[in-house]
């Protein structure tokens, strides 16, 4: 179980790599430039229009030409390095393991709400998944989706994430045995009653998981102030009473990151394009503040109560929704989940990229596998990889154990990237008979061309295959050592499998055991989706649209029939060319869009007694304007069934 922490097994290698990188680099980006001059963005297109003395297209007809000459002179050198810089991939290591112990400077404080690695308890813990597709390709080719400036959309990806699983998490329970939800107005009395009767000298009428002068962080069995962050439900006392209206609020949050105390994330960028101009990444303090009366009273960044100007951050929970008998809460959210344990991202393809997400996913994950598959030639890839998997796994608690696989079965331009398969094992807790509490992770990419069902079947037997294997070769203890068997608390797929539940194009995928032995939320059953199930592709013609420029703006578009039909991806028809834009057609449309980004969990191999219950399943606009994707995230509630000692 050794964690490769650089590419390469010697320094003699690394540094091979380095130079003859130096060599490709110019040639690279100068070619990439290029093709970048040639394919314009729709934003581009309509700065163009509105340019009266046509500088922008003088300084394209200009730059062109000069890109081109510089290429040709520097591909001496770029085929040099590339001689160098090919046979060196066949020893790199398939994935690059970081860590940040500034983020986690004892392992005991990391993880959920800093209850970390200690001692399991009885009553479990809940944990946040997220997936993500930002499309951080080479810019030229990211052009072909209507992106562009892949590095800075990289950086800002990152600021984005880390700041909406930054935020607050805010609980809000409910006294009674049948009601389920508060509405926006309930909320509002709520809010004026904590006017009222709320102050920072009394005994914590807002719980928080971060330890302050007037609300000291409590172990659960304190009889002056329980906490309410680890899955237990409210015990009022006579210092911490419900509220007369039988709502009670528990808000939990991660220690703030001290290089970042300055730093908002609530800005205007003048740099940025398109949909992020003039919209607003979501920060500490802005997510922390709720809609009242008179300027009303909030909660700041340091979880205390103050005097904050007024947003309609709190109108937010009207929106969590269940329907029927489901016992969970779902909901499309203009922000990242809280308190966000565990993030999936594909097609992080481009190096430079990579290197500028990581750094700002290490301000709020210190556990990072990215970098991950192969170049050139090598294994059953045996077609040259241009691209690497593209995929990048984040975690709030210490990987254990991973593997990296490559789909051998490729086609057309997507056999050019080494798609495949992370698989993670991590670290969330030991029980009090000192065993191992684990939990197994999988992220991948399926093969994207429309009518290749029989390779994505493919590719999805050898996923339940090599996973299996994972978790057998990984629950294997060294050879000499007797160690307890680990207790396995999920096992979790998040990808962008590239397929639908409701497209009659791709009947064998949704027939595939994957599910059987992997529960989907948003899923009835092959080729149905439940109502409030949404499409995560957008469609790309729309990005730069004023209506759907800010996370917002994209989450009240959504929660919109008509908004949907306009801005998301739908399965083709045959009265309609799969190739054509779909905004402004007229013909029917069934359904919420193409949902092709899944987080599936799995309760076979769990202990006995021990359950999952899904809490939340959720549609994230935060990233709008940076992809073509939205998010899905999902928070899982895994407990022992014992009783608390």
């Amino acid at each position: 179980m050794v964690l490769h922490i650089t590419p390469y097994s010697s320094a003699c290698l690394h540094f091979l790599d380095g130079l003859s990188w130096s060599l490709v680099f110019p040639c690279y980006w100068l070619l990439d430039r290029l093709l970048a001059s040639c394919v314009a963005t729709s934003l581009e297109k309509r700065q163009r229009s509105q340019d009266p003395c046509s500088f922008l297209t003088l300084c394209v007809l200009i730059s062109a030409p000069l890109y081109l000459l510089l290429v040709l002179a520097s591909l001496p050198f770029a085929l040099l390095g590339f001689i160098l810089w090919a046979p060196l991939q066949a020893v790199r290591q398939p994935y690059l393991y970081t860590f940040h112990r500034s983020r986690c400077e004892d392992d005991s404080l990391c993880g959920q709400g800093g209850a970390g690695i200690g001692e399991w308890r009885p009553q479990g813990r809940s944990f946040c998944f997220c997936s993500a597709n930002v499309c951080l390709l080479p810019d030229s080719l990211a052009r072909f989706n209507n992106l562009s400036d892949t590095h800075r959309r990289a950086r800002e990806v990152g600021k984005r994430i880390r700041n909406g699983a930054s935020r607050p998490q805010i609980k809000i329970y409910i006294d009674s045995p049948t009601n389920t939800s508060i509405s926006a107005a309930s909320f509002s009395s709520l809010a004026t009653g904590f006017r009222r009767t709320s102050s920072l000298d009394q005994h914590c009428p807002v719980h928080t998981s971060a330890e302050g002068p007037d609300c000291p962080v409590h172990s659960p069995a304190s009889p002056d102030c329980p906490m309410h962050g680890d899955g237990t439900h409210p015990k009022p006392t006579a210092d911490c009473p419900l509220h007369t209206s039988g709502v009670q609020i528990s808000i939990s949050a991660p220690e703030p990151d001290p290089e970042e105390e300055g730093d908002t994330g609530n800005h205007r960028s003048g740099e940025q394009m398109g949909a992020d101009t003039g919209s607003m990444t979501a920060s500490r303090e802005s997510l922390a503040r709720y809609h009242g009366n008179d300027g009303g009273v909030g909660i700041s960044s340091n979880n205390t109560l103050s005097h904050v100007p007024r947003t309609s951050i709190f109108k937010r929970a009207a929106r969590k929704r269940r329907h029927g008998d489901e016992t969970f809460d779902h909901e499309i959210s203009a922000f990242f989940p809280a308190n966000l344990d565990f993030l999936a991202l594909q097609e992080v393809f481009d190096h430079g990229a990579t290197t500028r997400l990581r750094g700002q996913l290490h301000r709020y994950f210190p556990y990072v596998l990215s970098d991950v598959g192969r170049y050139g030639w090598k294994g059953c890839c045996s077609r040259f990889k241009f691209l690497n998997s593209g995929l990048i796994l984040a975690s709030r608690y210490p990987i254990l154990d991973a593997r990296y696989e490559c789909y051998p079965n490729g086609r057309g331009e997507d056999a050019l990237a080494a798609k495949g398969a992370l698989f993670a094992k991590v670290h969330v807790g030991t029980s009090h008979q000192e065993q191992r509490v684990v939990g197994y992770l999988t992220c991948t990419h399926l093969h994207a061309i429309e009518g290749d069902s029989s390779v994505r079947c493919e590719q999805l037997d050898l996923l339940l295959q090599w996973g299996a294997e994972f978790r057998q070769s990984s629950s294997q203890p060294p050879e000499g050592e007797k160690v307890l068997e680990d207790l396995v608390a999920f096992d979790v797929i998040l990808g962008d499998l590239n397929f639908d539940n409701c497209s009659s194009e791709d009947k064998l995928e949704q027939q595939h055991a994957l599910f059987t032995q992997y529960k989907d939320p948003c899923r009835l059953g092959p080729g149905e989706d439940k109502p409030w199930a949404l499409g995560t592709l957008l469609d790309p013609s729309g990005l730069y649209d004023d209506d759907v420029s800010s996370p917002e703006s994209l989450q009240k578009v959504m929660e919109n029939e008509e908004g949907r039909k306009e801005y998301l991806v739908f399965p083709p028809s045959k009265s309609q060319c799969p190739a054509s834009s779909q905004k402004g057609r007229k013909i029917p449309l069934k359904g919420n869009g193409r949902r092709i980004d899944y987080i599936l969990y799995s309760d076979e191999g769990l202990q006995q007694d021990w359950k999952l219950e899904l809490e939340e399943f959720s549609f994230v606009t935060q990233l709008a304007g940076l992809t073509d994707h939205l998010s899905v995230a999902m928070r899982l509630a895994v407990s022992t069934g014992e009783e608390e000692p």
